[in-house]
């Protein structure tokens, strides 16, 4: 079985020689080949590039689709990955390419999966906060499911935006669109203690330097990293459900609404240009929907 690195080296010959492509969609294909190898290591058993098979391309389709990226951007990931595997196919790494059938993920309506309250806490709770790393992912959690953010909002999160003392955080979202999402008590108070005894101890990179959440070399978190955070800690704490950041969002903005939050003010809340993309997210339970229905439909008060 060949080392991926070895096909990522020549691969990266491939497209470098290849006369056609920009600058730009070379670097972004060797980048969409490393995100389809973090796939492989996390939910494949680190499966050689060469035994990759069409069912788990698809998976992996399906998985960056759950990791919030865009339509486009699903797009040329897929795209990325076919020339990949034609690649492999031209220097007879391969005998039949896996890609052949790939289609890119159509747009549904499709709900992600999301937690109980209950289930929230139990995955918080098995982490160890006796580590600057366990510090640091309760407080990365807490603020991904207290404020509803995207994960690439989580990871670009700038200690200038943060106005604590206001009790709300600046937030830049899709089409670099800025919105002010407001902080609760709980997950204010673990980033002032992750900022102030445990960022505050890392050596942190000059690029970093307004970036609030850092691994320990002293860079930004990539979104895999925060990916494989959550899946190690919903398998520790016994959850069966296959989470993602997004599962989070999802969470925060269901519990809202189930709460008597106004939809418009969670729409706001989330960033979302129409309210039919927050109507997605007001996923009630049965028994919540029914229960309301009959207590305030006027048929059926007294």
């Amino acid at each position: 079985m060949s080392d991926w690195k070895v096909f990522e080296n020549r691969f990266k010959q491939y497209v470098l020689l290849e006369r056609s492509l920009s600058p730009n969609t070379r670097e972004a294909y060797l980048n969409d080949i490393g995100k389809l190898k973090a796939y492989s290591e996390l939910f494949l058993g680190n499966t050689p590039a060469e035994a990759i098979q069409t069912k788990d391309l698809q998976a992996f389709s399906a998985w960056i689709a759950e990791m919030g990226f865009s339509a486009s951007t699903q797009a040329r990931v897929l795209s990325g990955v076919k020339a990949f595997y034609k690649f492999l196919l031209l220097e007879d790494s391969i005998k039949n390419n896996p890609a052949d059938l790939l289609e890119s993920p159509k747009l549904s309506r499709k709900l992600p999966v999301f937690l109980s309250v209950q289930e929230i806490d139990q995955m918080l709770g098995v982490i160890d906060r006796s580590t600057p790393e366990g510090e640091r992912n309760l407080s990365m959690l807490e603020t991904l499911y207290g404020c509803g953010l995207r994960v690439s909002e989580l990871v670009n999160l700038k200690i200038s935006d943060l106005h604590l003392e206001e009790d709300y955080i600046k937030v830049l979202g899709k089409g670099n669109k800025e919105r002010l999402v407001p902080i609760g008590k709980v997950a204010k108070k673990l980033l002032n203690t992750y900022i102030h005894q445990v960022r505050s101890k890392i050596p942190v990179k000059k690029e970093a330097e307004d970036t609030v959440y850092l691994n320990r070399r002293g860079s930004k978190l990539s979104r895999v990293m925060v990916f494989y955070i959550i899946k190690d800690l919903a398998e520790k704490a016994g959850l069966k459900k296959v989470l993602s950041p997004h599962s989070l969002r999802h969470s925060f903005a269901t519990h809202l609404v189930e709460g008597g939050a106004d939809l418009r003010a969670v729409q706001e809340m989330l960033g979302h240009e129409s309210i039919t993309t927050t109507e997605i997210y007001t996923h009630l339970d049965r028994q919540y929907l029914r229960d309301n229905i009959l207590s305030y439909h006027p048929r059926n008060k007294k």
